[in-house]
């Protein structure tokens, strides 16, 4: 039985999840600005647009960095994709005025399964998904000259609840550091439409699937156990705030097992010049060229 959405509470009701969201909007639509046109020079948002709530949020913080003409979302399904999240998409782009493009992956996801993967169950088939999503976009970018946005929040990294080098490729990511709920509270600040805001979250490849029955926890009480564990709280001690120790657990055990996907590709160090290793900051970086 799916778990019910309750989106009533909101997170400044846990002092872990507090935000202010008008204030974390603009500080999100300058570092867009900042990181892409400032920093690279790229002027176009390229964006997944999902009709999920972080694609969503993402997508209106775009528009506002970039102008909507300036914005190009693409509506991705695959052939098992609800025809409600394509209706969900364009509700979100619609009154932004961005542009908006339909590409189908379900000849190249097809064409990946009958070449070797017709076994594959549902989380290689997901897997496959995001993947060709990802090269979709990054097609995009090269073609119109603009920068693919990441559109991953911080629950769903600290779960590994992502495609590795897919959800995760894109170089820059606005919600990385929010929270799902905080997330869900910016978009009301947004204004994104209400059917989007409360539709379960999903990877709509299975009727009825949501994200919170794979995880076992809702995202509420979820994002009130992580934001404690991540803050360095022993298991004990959230305990004794009134969390229940299965729940504990769950959270728990999918940071920990999911540490590697938060992290480039393991290099076998040979200098004091490897990157992510000891050169951490290429971005800021600047040559003598390049002043």
């Amino acid at each position: 039985m799916p778990l019910p959405v309750v989106r009533a509470a909101k997170p400044e009701a846990d002092p872990f999840l507090k935000i202010q969201p008008q204030l974390v909007v603009d500080w999100l639509v300058e570092f867009l600005r900042n990181e892409c046109i400032r920093k690279r020079g790229m002027t176009k948002a390229i964006i997944g647009l999902s009709g999920g709530i972080d694609s969503a949020v993402t997508t209106a913080l775009a528009a506002r960095a970039f102008g909507p003409d300036n914005v190009h979302a693409f509506l991705l399904p695959y052939r098992l994709s609800s025809q409600a999240s394509l209706d969900d998409a364009y509700s979100v782009a619609k009154p932004l005025g961005i542009h908006t493009k339909v590409i189908d992956i379900s000849a190249m996801v097809d064409g990946c399964l009958n070449a070797g993967a017709q076994d594959a169950d549902g989380t290689r088939i997901g897997n496959i998904c995001a993947r060709s999503r990802a090269t979709v976009l990054f097609d995009q970018s090269a073609a119109l000259k603009g920068l693919p946005i990441g559109t991953g929040n911080k629950t769903e990294r600290f779960f590994g609840y992502y495609t590795w080098h897919a959800d995760d490729s894109p170089p820059i990511n606005p919600l990385g550091d929010l929270y799902k709920t905080q997330v869900w509270e910016i978009a009301r600040t947004l204004g994104i439409p209400d059917q989007v805001i409360n539709k379960p979250p999903t990877a709509d490849l299975v009727e009825g699937q949501t994200d919170e029955d794979d995880f076992g926890i809702s995202y509420d009480l979820g994002d009130r156990i992580l934001s404690r564990h991540v803050s360095g709280q022993p298991k004990e001690m959230i305990i004794r705030q009134g969390f229940q120790e299965s729940d504990v657990d769950i959270v728990i055990k999918r940071v920990a097992g999911s540490h590697w996907k938060r992290h480039m590709p393991t290099v076998a160090m040979l200098s004091d010049t490897s990157i992510n290793d000891y050169y951490l900051r290429p971005v800021d970086y600047r040559g003598t060229t390049n002043p």
